[in-house]
Order: structure tokens, then C-alpha cells, then sequence
């Protein structure tokens, strides 16, 4: 064990900021619901309200089409995702709150006005291009949510 002991057990910042633990809790949704959430973001800004909604459209309640949500945020991110650069991955348990932070940063200047639910789940697709990009590009070919 190194000096720096266990990292899988690293506890935040007390001072860190609620909207870093709400982002390590999106990184950990799939991707399709976090294009969902993108897309309904863009209609209601409050993120723990769009996580709800987008898991009642998945289970087929709440009056919105998971799909049609899922589109949505794909058609978005699609514009949006040069801002992301390449992503990065996520060395250490403990540095994912480091590279939500910067993410963060980097979403809120790409999309000037933003509200949070918006500026979270941009920084939460940065963060998991590897499974966000080819699922938003699915949509676009049309070969998904059909």
C-alpha cells in the first residue's frame, strides 16, 4: 500500500461544493439516461428534478417518451460536445471530483446562461464520452430510438 493509503475510500471536501457530489452521482447513470436528462434539462432546469422525471419516462410514466428524451439530449450534445476536447479519464477515485470541477468550469463556459441541470449533465457526457458519444451518434444515423 502506498503512503497515500486507500483511494477507492476518498470522502469529499466538507467545503466542496453539492454540485460535485450531485455529478459523481450522474457519472455513475448510463448513458442513455444522461442524454435524457440533457434533453429535458433544456425544458426544466433543476437537476434532481430532471434525474426524476428522466427515471419515470424510462419506466414509461410521467407523460415523456424516454426516447424522444434520449434523442433530445443526443441532438445536443451532438452540437455541443467540441467543448469536451477528448474527455478524460478518471485516474483515481479521488481525482473525479478534480475533473468534475474542471469539466464543470469548461461546460459553463461553452453554454454561457445555462441553467445547472444543463451545465451538470453536459459535464457529466464530457466526462463519459466513451459511452455517450457513439450512442448520440446512433441517434443521428437513425439507427437507434426507432
Amino acid at each position: 500500500m502506498s503512503d497515500r493509503g486507500d483511494l477507492r475510500f476518498v470522502l469529499p471536501d466538507v467545503e466542496a461544493p453539492a454540485s460535485v457530489e450531485a455529478g459523481v452521482i450522474l457519472l455513475g447513470l448510463d448513458a442513455d439516461r444522461l442524454l435524457a436528462g440533457l434533453g429535458l434539462a433544456r425544458l426544466a432546469d433543476d437537476t434532481a428534478l430532471v434525474t426524476q422525471v428522466v427515471d419515470q419516462a424510462r419506466h414509461g410514466v410521467g407523460g415523456f417518451g424516454f426516447a424522444a428524451l434520449v434523442a433530445s439530449g443526443a441532438g445536443y450534445w451532438r452540437e455541443l460536445r467540441a467543448f469536451a476536447g477528448h474527455g478524460s479519464p478518471t485516474g483515481s477515485p479521488g481525482a473525479l471530483r478534480r475533473e468534475w470541477e474542471v469539466a464543470h468550469a469548461l461546460a459553463t463556459t461553452a453554454v454561457p446562461g445555462a441553467g445547472a441541470a444543463t451545465i451538470a449533465h453536459l459535464t457529466a457526457c464530457s466526462l463519459r464520452r466513451a459511452d455517450v458519444d457513439p450512442l448520440a451518434d446512433r441517434y443521428a444515423d437513425g439507427t437507434e430510438g426507432t
